[in-house]
């Protein structure tokens, strides 16, 4: 699906204003605090610094990638617990992988772009020490059975049936694609073999992403993007990603061993994204709603295109169907882009990607094009890092990366970028920013 924000002088749909706390390292800062409770910081700091009356806001579109078993609408709890009026009737949740806050995004934007609303909050979150861990089916038969045993014969039948193993919680869904049995690093893998990746360029990317990072926070970038989080038993405020080597040498990634392939693997825990807690926040307004409150818009989506291909083939590819949609539709090549984010799931991923581009081969048979997409830019490429240094919660990263992206267009007073992102299923986005 491809589509295009509206921009022949009708009423745009604008980003306004965007926050994030910062990105943890799973069983850091935040392993004491919910998705849910994430979600609800970043949304009510968000709304006390833009000084919007939460009852201008009248939809909120949120989305995590790991579901939770305490509630079944996040969007709505997230109504519930912020300071938004309990009367929003909108309030749905999204789920599309790595994609979900762009989707969240997206659907709000066509909501206000159709007259529904003239401003919403989107966003999304995910913390990978707040899981949904099940239990096997065979344990969930026998407790579904203890329920209506009548007798405590009945009950030591349904419990003989158990055996130590079922007792074992499975492995959480993010591990595996469940179509094809094998993890996102093993179909990684099998992508690098096909592109011919080097694990020195993996691990380039890898350092680049850190050292761009750290320079990033270093100069102040983050700081009106990311807001102090306290996250009991700790007293003192997370400020900042703590995933970001300050120190990031380039020959120190070499050290580390393969993880999914150990053999004849390249992708290690260095050269690919961490697991990650946290949240992010976007309030997107009708443009002359803004403007009538004195709110200068960061910019806008100009146009999205979501794209997907079988998992069995190349599985974080994606993006690269997407990259040729979403320009024609903004009615630009890839000369007029500016800046490119490219979301990091692996370094191999990126490599693939830009391999993808700049391939006649693949352009020609995949993207039905005549000629190459193109090389990118390495000095307008992920230029304040990217997630394998600042880390990836599923479901803020997209929201992450716009609002990321914005703000770097107007510091260099530019007017357009390039925003892909990969996700599990074999699914991906490509968007083109825009500021005034």
């Amino acid at each position: 699906m491809a589509s295009k924000a509206k921009s022949n002088g009708a009423d745009r749909v604008a980003i306004v204003s965007g926050l994030r706390t910062p990105f943890l390292k799973q069983g850091s800062g935040f392993k004491s605090m919910t998705t849910l409770e994430l979600s609800a910081t970043v949304v009510n700091e968000l709304i006390h610094r833009t000084g919007v009356d939460p009852k201008e806001i009248t939809g909120c579109v949120f989305g995590q990638v790991m579901p939770s078993l305490d509630y079944i609408n996040l969007a709505r709890e997230v109504v519930i617990r912020t300071v938004l009026d309990e009367s929003v009737t909108v309030a749905h949740s999204v789920t599309q992988a790595c994609v979900t806050s762009v989707q969240a995004l997206t659907t709000a934007i066509q909501a206000i772009a159709y007259g529904e609303h003239d401003a919403m909050i989107t966003g999304g979150a995910d913390s990978m020490d707040d899981l949904p861990l099940g239990v096997s089916r065979k344990l969930t038969v026998a407790l579904m059975g203890m329920q209506k045993a009548k007798t405590a014969m009945d009950r030591v039948r349904l419990l003989s049936t158990v055996s130590p193993g079922d007792l074992v919680p499975p492995t959480p869904g993010y591990s595996m694609e469940p179509s094809t049995g094998l993890t996102m690093g093993q179909h990684c893998e099998m992508m690098v073999k096909d592109w011919g990746i080097s694990r020195a360029w993996q691990d380039e990317i890898a350092h680049q992403s850190h050292s761009k990072a750290a320079k990033a926070w270093a100069e102040g970038f983050y700081d009106d993007l990311v807001m102090p989080v306290v996250a009991p038993p700790y007293k003192e405020a997370f400020r900042q990603d703590n995933i970001v080597r300050n120190d990031s040498k380039l020959e120190d990634y070499a050290k580390l061993r393969p993880v999914f392939d150990k053999k004849h693997g390249t992708i290690t825990a260095a050269n690919a994204s961490p697991l990650t807690d946290g949240a992010a926040a976007i309030l997107v307004m009708r443009e002359s709603k803004a403007r009538a409150l004195g709110l200068e818009p960061m910019g806008y989506l100009r146009s999205w295109a979501y794209t997907a291909v079988d998992p069995m083939w190349q599985l974080l590819i994606a993006p690269a169907f997407g990259i040729p949609k979403a320009l024609a539709k903004a009615g630009l090549t890839l000369k007029d882009i500016d800046l490119v984010e490219m979301h990091e799931a692996f370094a191999a991923q990126v490599a693939c990607t830009l391999e993808a581009l700049r391939s006649r081969k693949f352009c020609e048979e995949h993207l039905g094009l005549s000629e190459p997409l193109g090389e990118l830019d390495p000095e307008r490429f992920n230029v304040n890092g990217g997630s394998v240094a600042i880390g990836h919660p599923f479901g803020a990263t997209g929201a992450r990366m716009v609002m990321q992206g914005l703000k770097e267009l107007k510091r260099r007073q530019k007017q357009f970028a390039l925003m892909t992102i990969c996700a599990g299923g074999a699914m991906g986005v490509a968007a083109v920013l825009e500021v005034a």
